[in-house]
């Protein structure tokens, strides 16, 4: 890509790095430097990934965890291959027995929403086919945090406190018992560069890392989550876990404007960025800072959003044919129903989630874009005992409508909101990137690839570009930063605007990018504690 910033009206909050040897890119600075010292070592860009991965559990709590999923795409061998290791409803579970307990729409905390976690299985699964180190090896960082502790970050701080006061108003159920335990032992949130440690965390990580996750499924640790779960009338068992792996599956990708943007296939909602994309390839987007330029974005992705709620689900139930709903001429219906309004498509408010997302590279040309969640911060609010392990709420994302593509059954994936991407060119790798942030991540990737191809700004300024969010209906909220004249136009063309009081919700992503020198380009999101670590 050819950078001309100069059209760029705000100054850069950081800077890009360059480096030749090798790079990571995440939301927590330790987690960024334990992938690089995996580098620095002699393992591959698989290997940094994996251990930023295994460290981000310790060190960013507040947005994943070893009970939640993960999805990957890997550049290696000049071939780039995905991995979904997210897991499906539990075996016990069904519509019915969730309604007798009173529930009219899944919880999102206790047992319903837990489903099988994927996130081990995805560290073991990604070592196997392309890692170079031994598995173990990879793990010693994020042990050595969790045994004798590290501070906690600005930002991270700030996310746990917001988790802290939202269990304590859930009048603290038994089940939240074991959560204030680990994650509030002073009876508080950590404040910021206070140390906080987890033994319990740091020798569940040595028992995945010893066993490569086998004792996760099929092993102790297995038997110690059914034995909770049986204890508290829970619905996962042994028997799901134990039957569980990772799938190795096709990415999707458009082209857009010369570049090919690749995203996760259902479960996930990648399918959405790529649907948004694919209506904007049609308008000349000529300069960033104009009203037209947000409105037909924000259209855009308000029309991929309403095919993405009606048909993204558990790929085995779904019925879409993804390569029509992909084409040019399906996009180009979706574009002659936009106007110089905003049009409001019905669809309902958009839940927010947690995430971490990383990149790496190496100086060999492997990359890797990954992410993995525990959804809604810490997830279920469920930590099993003497483990540290927090279980996720994916299955918040489930419906009790039948009618509803993601109706809960057994054995169902749920709609992911989770989506690692990548863009080549001609065949070649570009490079990775991602914005964490729930129902905002094909939100982020569309304005972040915008930037990037339509107005060729470098990979940070990219990220430092104030943000849109689209909610509902016609409702958008938008950062401070934006043009006071760009908000007013908006509200004009039936927009209905809200500016945000922080920019926790807009995401959190990270960049990198390889130049025709096959020099690393790395950006890093301001609104978040990460950075760049290079080699």
């Amino acid at each position: 890509m050819n950078y001309n910033s100069n059209q760029y009206k705000y100054p850069s909050r950081r800077s890009v790095v360059y480096s030749n040897k090798g790079m990571v890119c995440t939301s927590q600075p330790l987690a960024a430097q334990a992938g690089l010292d995996i580098l620095k070592m002699g393992g591959n860009a698989i290997d940094a990934a994996i251990a930023t991965a295994v460290c981000l559990t310790v060190v960013e709590p507040t947005s994943n965890g070893i009970g939640g999923d993960s999805f990957a795409l890997v550049w290696n061998n000049n071939k780039l291959s995905a991995l979904n290791a997210s897991g499906p409803a539990p075996g016990l579970i069904n519509a019915e027995a969730i309604k007798k307990q009173g529930f009219k729409d899944i919880p999102e905390t206790g047992w319903i929403p837990v489903t099988v976690p994927g996130t081990p299985s995805a560290w073991a699964e990604l070592s196997k086919k392309f890692g170079t180190l031994p598995f173990e090896q990879l793990f010693k960082p994020a042990i050595d945090y969790a045994f004798n502790g590290f501070p906690v970050s600005p930002v991270i701080a700030m996310l746990w406190e917001r988790e802290y006061e939202k269990f304590n108003t859930l009048s603290q159920p038994e089940y939240l018992k074991n959560w204030f335990d680990i994650f509030a032992p002073a009876g508080r949130a950590p404040k910021p560069g206070e140390i906080w440690r987890s033994q319990d965390h740091a020798r569940t990580l040595k028992e995945i890392a010893a066993t490569r996750a086998e004792s996760f499924y099929r092993g102790t640790l297995a038997e110690k989550m059914d034995s909770f779960s049986k204890s508290e009338s829970g619905f996962i068992r042994y028997a799901d876990l134990e039957k569980y792996s990772p799938e190795w599956v096709t990415p999707i990708k458009i082209n857009y404007k010369g570049y090919e943007i690749w995203e996760m296939p259902p479960n996930t909602h990648g399918l959405v960025a790529l649907l948004g994309l694919n209506i904007l390839n049609g308008f000349d987007l000529k300069e960033k800072e104009t009203i037209s330029t947000y409105h037909l974005q924000i259209e855009a992705l308000k029309n991929a959003f309403s095919d993405g709620i009606k048909y993204i689900t558990d790929p085995k139930y779904m019925t879409v044919d993804l390569d029509y709903i992909l084409s040019e001429s399906y996009a180009a219906k979706k574009r002659a129903s936009i106007t110089e309004l905003a049009a409001d498509l019905g669809i309902s408010d958009q839940r927010k989630g947690g995430t971490v997302y990383l990149c790496s590279a190496d100086a060999k040309g492997n990359m890797v874009s990954y992410i993995q969640s525990n959804y809604q911060g810490f997830g279920s609010g469920i930590v099993v005992p003497h483990t540290g392990i927090a279980l996720h709420n994916r299955g918040n994302n489930f419906s009790l409508n039948n009618n509803s593509v993601n109706f809960i059954e057994p054995g169902k994936k749920p709609y992911h909101t989770i989506i690692p991407a990548f863009i080549t060119k001609n065949g070649k790798a570009i490079g990775p990137f991602g914005v964490m942030g729930g129902f905002m991540q094909p939100q982020g990737h569309l304005q972040v690839v915008s930037n990037l191809v339509d107005f060729n700004l470098n990979p940070q300024e990219a990220l430092d570009a104030p943000r849109w969010q689209w909610l509902k209906g016609n409702k958008i909220i938008v950062e401070k930063d934006l043009p006071s004249s760009i908000k007013k136009e908006l509200a004009l063309r039936g927009h209905q605007v809200e500016e945000a009081i922080d920019s926790l919700s807009f995401g959190r992503g990270q960049i990198i990018m390889k130049d025709d020198n096959n020099v690393l380009i790395g950006a890093s999101e301001p609104r978040a504690d990460g950075t760049v670590a290079a080699w």
